[in-house]
């Protein structure tokens, strides 16, 4: 049987999207895929339908590269609706409760916010894609079925109040990986004692990523229409997702041995960890690792180099 020819261009790069609110990952994902008419593309963990922002996407072989960003920190701009609880936390989901607001002082607040701070745990909510003996659990929730969820722990390294009204509070979050906003907003709305839920949520940074070079559908499809370059200089390299790694150069001979598999010796390398690996022309090979004795050895490699 033959093999299925995969249709689409060898791009390679990455893509800061500004995902607009009211689609899925998937779908933003697959309409940049199509206007590139990329091969092969895939995205960086997934925004709700309700959020916008920063969503990296990955063409080529910058595929390889996607998992590192998926475990990078996160930033978020977060309106929490307070008095309101919803069956998924935000506003798409049924309105579960409704509770007076009341009166709390900034204090209060910062007591509050101060419990969420550094290390915690977090219950992930039913209407989340994890799984639980194979089948996602928004699928579950969708049939009324609640399911024990183990905690997970994560990480807050920042969160702070932007704005404040009666009813409402923005905030501004900075998390580890597996962090679950909705599940911040509504935990915060229960120490308040009035319940909470996500309003408005804007992705603003993903790892090394802000948010001042994203690039919207609206765009591209002008750019898809008039200068297909253009569509093309728009692309990150992908030796830009690893940005905190430090840079190995090696030499033409020692390029050679490490793209059949083999670990070199590099004079001056980092003692310990991940790198990002280049030849003396300052061509990007892909990411590699110090071992324990010292030489470097290949982990993921470009097919470009």
């Amino acid at each position: 049987m033959g093999r299925r020819h995969v249709r689409g261009r060898d791009v390679n790069g990455i893509l800061l999207l500004d995902k607009p609110s009211g689609i899925t990952s998937n779908d933003a994902l697959q309409q940049v895929k199509r206007l590139y008419f990329a091969k092969k593309a895939g995205h960086t963990g997934s925004l709700d339908p309700l959020a916008s922002g920063v969503l990296p996407i990955c063409m080529g072989e910058a595929t390889k590269v996607s998992a590192f960003l998926l475990d990078s920190d996160k930033r978020y701009q977060v309106r929490c609706q307070l008095g309101v609880r919803t069956a998924t936390a935000d506003a798409e989901g049924e309105v579960l409760e409704t509770r007076p607001v009341g009166v709390y002082s900034r204090q209060r607040l910062e007591t509050v916010l101060e419990e969420f701070r550094g290390s915690i745990e977090q219950i992930p909510p039913m209407y989340s894609a994890l799984k639980h003996q194979g089948q996602r659990l928004y699928t579950l929730a969708r049939q009324g079925i609640e399911v024990e969820r183990e905690p997970r722990p994560v990480e807050i390294y920042e969160l702070t109040v932007t704005d404040q009204v009666d009813d409402w509070l923005d905030i501004s979050v900075h998390c580890s990986k597996g962090t679950y906003v909705r599940t911040l907003a509504e935990d915060i709305g229960d120490r308040l004692g009035c319940g909470a839920h996500v309003s408005a949520l804007r992705r603003t940074a993903v790892g090394p990523y802000g948010d001042d070079k994203l690039v919207g559908l609206d765009m591209l499809r002008e750019l898809k229409e008039k200068d297909m370059p253009a569509m093309d200089e728009l692309l990150l390299p992908i030796e830009s997702a690893l940005s905190q790694w430090p840079d190995v150069d090696l030499s033409t001979d020692a390029a050679f041995y490490l793209q059949q598999g083999q670990p070199v010796l590099v004079p001056h390398a980092p003692t310990s960890g991940w790198v990002r690996l280049y030849e003396g022309n300052r061509s990007f090979l892909g990411m590699g690792e110090i071992l324990d004795d010292g030489r470097v050895a290949p982990r993921r490699l470009m097919k470009s180099a």
